[in-house]
């Protein structure tokens, strides 16, 4: 029967160091948020709070030292990022760039691309958005229709762009996105003929238009290109090598712990609200919830483990990403089990606004960053069974 292999993920005391020192800077930061902003989890935006992770060395922890970076190990990363998301801490200011775009250039992009903006990312003054998701196509990646073609150099050079990206987290407020597009063949071609752009936002003939979510907050966007020109410089990477680049990079976005700890908020306010007796029903039902927390936390920091050895665990963080995504939508359905409450975003009762604010997320934690069908079609593939 095929396996999927999950490695013991290492430990060592400087990690644990590490955390009290996090949660530590966490207590006083975060003191005055309240437990309804701290459910936004990593949708907070704050760019003060960004540069103030950037001047501790908390961004950009693995990059190496000439970039920015501090050449710190993928756990100790793991460690900030835990402790930051448990904690609700805004962090969507530099949460992209950190996560995946900074690697992706690290990687993939020019020696002038990573001199230019890696160390802006590293110090929490550069924010990125993902332009890989567009209308119609769901999280098919290889259905994508955005289009880049060669300028001629009479012309000036460059790629010109047409089409559009949905569902673009925090684009109105981003300097740069990295663009998944095609630039050769057509869609009957899926993988093939694809690439990725570095896009300044500032380009003319881009318009970003907000996309509201259920509870009334703007953080999606639609970014429309019109023949918006780019320099030759913008290509990242090769020509036509775009899908295994952005494959690469989902293996970033899947396995973290972000993807099994947006309900936390909500977790800690339920346990408020039973109170030190609990009756032996909601006794059970935590004591389930918890146990899956410490699974998926070991399934995750595996994942850490192997990104840490230079490894590409794409099959392991696409199975993670579809048990959080399970994990994170059960809490607020066995929450409004237990306890008896409206969800109402402007409730005084704290119990009730998180719960408000997790409900009206909590469709989309199945949605971004792949949806529950495409993930499981990776794993089937990678079990042998498709």
């Amino acid at each position: 029967m095929p396996r999927i292999a999950f490695p013991p993920p290492p430990s060592s005391a400087a990690t644990e160091a590490l955390r009290a020192e996090v949660r530590d800077f966490l207590k006083t930061e975060l003191a005055d948020r309240p437990p309804r902003l701290r459910a936004e989890s990593w949708n907070g935006f704050d760019a003060a709070f960004s540069r103030r992770m950037g001047a501790r060395g908390w961004i950009a922890m693995t990059w190496p030292k000439q970039y920015g970076g501090h050449e710190r190990s993928a756990l100790e990363r793991y460690v900030v990022l835990e402790e930051t998301l448990a904690a609700g801490a805004p962090v969507a200011a530099h949460w992209i760039a950190d996560r995946q775009s900074g690697p992706l250039l690290l990687k993939n992009g020019t020696e002038e691309q990573r001199r230019t903006i890696l160390p802006r990312i590293a110090a929490g003054e550069c924010t990125f958005c993902i332009g890989m998701s567009e209308p119609d196509s769901g999280s098919d990646l290889a259905a994508v229709r955005t289009r880049a073609v060669p300028v001629p150099e009479a012309e000036g050079g460059g790629w010109r762009v047409n089409g559009t990206k949905l569902w673009t987290t925090y684009a109105h407020k981003a300097q740069y996105m990295i663009l998944f597009c095609r630039t050769d063949g057509g869609t009957e071609d899926r993988q093939g003929g694809t690439s990725q752009l570095l896009v300044d936002l500032t380009t003319p003939g881009i318009t970003i238009r907000p996309i509201l979510d259920l509870s009334g907050a703007h953080h999606f966007n639609e970014v429309v290109f019109e023949d918006v020109v780019l320099p030759a410089d913008a290509l990242i990477g090769n020509r036509g090598e775009g899908w295994t680049q952005v494959m690469s990079e989902l293996a970033y976005e899947r396995s973290g712990p972000e993807r099994f700890l947006s309900s936390m908020a909500l977790l800690i306010e339920l346990v408020r609200a039973l109170g030190p007796s609990p009756s032996g029903h909601a006794a059970i039902a935590v004591g389930r919830l918890t146990a899956h927390l410490i699974v998926l936390r070991r399934l995750s920091r595996s994942v850490a483990g192997m990104l840490d050895k230079g490894e590409n665990p794409t099959l392991q963080a696409s199975l993670v990403k579809d048990l959080g995504a399970l994990f994170e939508q059960e809490i607020p359905e066995i929450a409004r089990q237990l306890v008896e409450a409206e969800p109402d975003l402007e409730s005084t009762r704290e119990f009730s606004a998180v719960l408000a604010h997790t409900v009206m997320n909590a469709p989309a934690f199945s949605l971004r960053g792949g949806t529950r069908e495409i993930l499981r079609g990776i794993i089937a593939r990678g079990l042998g069974l498709r």
